[in-house]
């Protein structure tokens, strides 16, 4: 086939067309994937498995639990009643009234005496050592609340280091929100069950199963 001159031009200049057609393609591609390439940072802890999240948080109330407890026993010792003088007859120890504020007296204060009947005489020694200081500081905390609705309450239960999957119940009635704790470590049977109404705040603790898992169907308040 024969081309004119011009025809040459007009190749050559489609041709050369083409080339800087090709070299702004080529420079799109590697534009686009260098971009691909650079992965925005991810904020701390975003992306773990919700599994590695569950195991640190329950690490954590693990360590709060074994803090609360570290001046208990061991766990599974029995719990011992004082020993009575020789000579005096036993005699069961003097229960406060209802919503009645016992105030030490001067220079020392009072010494929990452990019960010896309802839901807590059940509970060995470390569970009811813990289950009087976790009754203590959630009932100081939740007391803070002047309207305590249940996302409040969880707020301030969390805060305290309880996790949600240990919090059961959390609900208002009227003026009243409810919620318990599960507190079973180490073999033990302790938990919490609480009420706030903003004026009046009431921890106690229950026993629950040792295995199984927890409801609040099967506590013994």
């Amino acid at each position: 086939m024969k081309l004119t001159r011009a025809q040459i031009k007009a190749v050559d200049h489609a041709v050369r067309r083409g080339r800087s057609t090709l070299a702004v393609t080529a420079l799109a591609a590697l534009t686009l994937a260098a971009c691909g390439s650079e992965q925005p940072e991810r904020p701390e802890g975003q992306g773990q498995s919700v599994d590695a999240v569950s195991a640190r948080k329950d690490a954590a109330f693990v360590r709060m639990l074994d803090e609360v407890a570290r001046e208990c026993p061991p766990p599974g010792t029995k719990r011992e009643s004082p020993a009575t003088p020789e000579g005096e007859a036993p005699t069961a120890p003097v229960e406060p009234p209802p919503g009645a504020t016992v105030e030490p007296p001067p220079g020392g204060a009072v010494e929990p005496i452990a019960p010896t009947a309802g839901p807590e005489a059940e509970l060995d020694a470390r569970d009811w050592c813990a289950g009087v200081q976790h009754e203590q500081r959630v009932a100081e905390a939740v007391l803070q609340l002047k309207q305590p609705d249940p996302a409040q309450v969880r707020k301030v239960l969390n805060g305290l280091g309880y996790i949600d999957e240990r919090i059961h119940d959390l609900k208002q009635s009227g003026a009243v929100t409810r919620f318990v704790i599960d507190l079973r470590d180490k073999g033990g049977r302790l938990c919490l069950d609480g009420k706030a109404n903003g004026e009046l705040t009431e921890v106690e603790a229950c026993v629950a199963p040792a295995d199984g898992a927890f409801s609040t169907a099967n506590i013994h308040r």
